[in-house]
């Protein structure tokens, strides 16, 4: 089973109990994707790449945090080739303009100005949210 949930900013959903584990077979593997975000299997917790399963009910659990790891430069490759655009906006225009004039650029901000822009941050975290429409 493969677990892969993403709730951009916030925790992941427990979409799958413990209980659920009594109707896999003994030996069945689990891998949680989303564990960098909580994990989305209640049974999930970090593990690292140096000792990356456990057991729990006789299932196999690889829940390493930051699986891109691994293979690190070709995921740094990866995510630069996807990112730079961004960054060279944000470099040319500043903050301000480059989130005015981009919508991604907007949309990935968190905090600005010492407050939380990003709602689902501030409700992951329990605080309070500011539209960054209301201070750009």
């Amino acid at each position: 089973m493969i677990g892969a949930v993403l709730v951009t900013g916030a925790k992941a959903p427990t979409l799958v109990p413990r209980s659920l584990l009594s109707k896999m077979e003994k030996g069945s593997v689990i891998v949680d994707v989303a564990v960098d975000q909580g994990g989305c299997i209640e049974t999930c917790h970090p593990t690292t790449h140096d000792n990356p399963t456990y057991e729990v009910d006789g299932i196999v659990h690889y829940c390493v945090a930051n699986m891109p790891g691994a293979v690190s430069h070709t995921s740094t490759f990866a995510l630069t080739n996807t990112t730079i655009r961004y960054a060279l906006e944000l470099a040319d225009k500043g903050v301000v303009a480059a989130a005015k004039a981009s919508k991604p650029v907007a949309l990935g901000l968190n905090t600005f100005g010492g407050q939380v822009v990003y709602e689902p941050v501030a409700q992951a975290h329990g605080l309070e949210y500011t539209a960054l429409a209301k201070m750009i």
